[in-house]
């Protein structure tokens, strides 16, 4: 666990003057317009993982302002030590326009108010702002509350954090459907891909093709949304209370993706793993949101027992979807089992060797091709076993197995294995499912 370190008088004052003998050697090596931006942080702690992440939002919002103005940065550099998190950026706009943008970060976003974004022009003089900054509790004119100290610093604190809490839950949902929904779209985009739908062709699938998988995925944002939301909403909750909260929402969000496919099954096993790895991330600490380990265990938490309870008691005789007569029959507990156990297939396989591809070099279609055929090695698809029986699943995972030991296929080998698909009439798509949670998995931690 990381140490908070409380600065006092004498290293905030010695933080000060370094920073105005730095600003006047970047306006004296570049003469162009110069922002300096730290946090408006009341107290003697000035730096936190909270307050870093309120830092780094500044900075992203900045630059998107900077970038969508035409400007580009000519030198950026940051701090971060107990004296809070600083940055200094030197761009090729005007000075004027560049107190604008900075002005407008700071009013028109939710965290603005904790930003302190100075603009200092060629010759080193501080542009100031067209009105007043506005008190974080009250509203009023912050340089009278801080005048005559209307707050105490134990309010500001409060308030600081609650602002900083509610504002990076709200903007860690929004990242989290985002790339829940990219993840389901990178899935199908993966060309080519045995017996599955993809860029090129439908595969072993006759109702549905890449335009019915978008037409899904995009209908199923809500749904993630709810997701997330429940899992924050229960994080105090047991995990598998969060669990028990999202069966409504998971079949509202069946209902929606059969409207949006017109009847075609596209998304229903991604509903169920992507769906509760949205609320496992909620669920999760703010530092610990975009860890893959900590949410796929967090998703096991959640699905503990979930096996047993829903196919345990169930006879041969009593089955009625191919998922409940291949656990009579077999004992593979399909997507529930995967889930229970943390993902093994995910974290163990298909996440290190789609990682590893692109850290390579590989294209996305390459990464994707070495971890679908990972987990087809490794985890007994159910929807393989449904369509061609269980020797042949068993086979398919054998040569799945001896092609990726060889390495990242060819192109025509993964055309040549799409044939073979095919004309069993075979689909992986439990395995296409967890190819998304891979993507997912790659695509938070990259956030991160």
């Amino acid at each position: 666990m990381e140490t908070i370190q409380k600065a006092d008088l004498a290293m905030m004052l010695e933080a000060r003057e370094r920073r105005y003998y730095r600003q006047q050697e970047l306006l004296a090596a570049y003469r162009r317009p110069l922002l300096s931006f730290s946090m408006n942080i009341a107290g003697p702690i000035k730096n936190t993982p909270l307050i870093r992440r309120g830092y780094q939002r500044g900075k992203e919002e900045l630059i998107e302002r900077i970038h969508a103005a035409g400007g580009k940065i000519l030198f950026e550099e940051e701090i971060s030590e107990a004296t809070g998190c600083e940055g200094m950026y030197v761009t090729d706009l005007d000075g004027t326009l560049l107190k604008k943008l900075a002005c407008q970060t700071e009013e028109e976003t939710p965290l603005g108010r904790l930003f302190d974004m100075d603009v200092l022009n060629t010759e080193g003089k501080k542009l100031e702002r067209p009105s007043p900054r506005r008190c974080l509790i009250c509203g009023k004119p912050a340089k009278e509350c801080a005048r005559s100290r209307t707050h105490s610093v134990e309010e500001l604190q409060k308030a600081t954090t609650e602002l900083l809490v509610k504002e990076l839950d709200r903007q860690d949902i929004e990242t989290v459907c985002e790339l829940a929904v990219r993840a389901l779209l990178y899935e199908v985009c993966v060309t080519p891909k045995p017996g599955l739908v993809d860029r090129k062709d439908n595969g072993s699938h006759r109702d549905m093709d890449i335009y019915t998988f978008m037409a899904s995925a995009a209908s199923l944002w809500p749904y993630f949304e709810t997701c997330a939301q429940t899992g924050l909403k229960t994080a105090d909750l047991a995990a598998e209370e969060t669990l028990k909260q999202l069966r409504v929402p998971g079949m509202k969000a069946e209902r929606r993706m059969f409207h949006a496919t017109e009847g075609v099954n596209t998304h229903k096993g991604a509903i169920f793993s992507i769906g509760i790895l949205c609320a496992a991330c909620m669920r999760l600490k703010t530092a610990e949101r975009f860890d893959p380990e900590k949410i796929l265990s967090e998703a096991g938490r959640m699905t503990a027992g979930i096996t047993e309870k829903e196919l345990g008691s169930l006879k041969k005789e009593q089955a009625v979807t191919a998922g409940q007569r291949i656990y009579a029959e077999y004992g593979i507990g399909g997507i529930r089992a995967e889930a229970e156990a943390g993902f093994p297939s995910v974290l163990k396989y298909g996440l290190p060797i789609l990682e590893g591809a692109l850290e390579n070099g590989r294209t996305k279609d390459e990464a994707g091709w070495a971890a679908l055929l990972s987990i087809i090695a490794h985890t007994p698809d159910t929807n393989m076993i449904s369509r061609g029986g269980i020797e042949t699943q068993k086979a398919a995972a054998q040569e799945a197995e001896t092609i990726i030991e060889k390495g990242i296929p060819d192109e025509s080998v993964m055309e040549q294995l799409n044939r073979e698909y095919i004309m069993k009439n075979l689909s992986p798509g439990g395995s296409a499912d967890l190819l998304a949670v891979c993507w997912l998995m790659h695509f938070l931690k990259e956030a991160a």
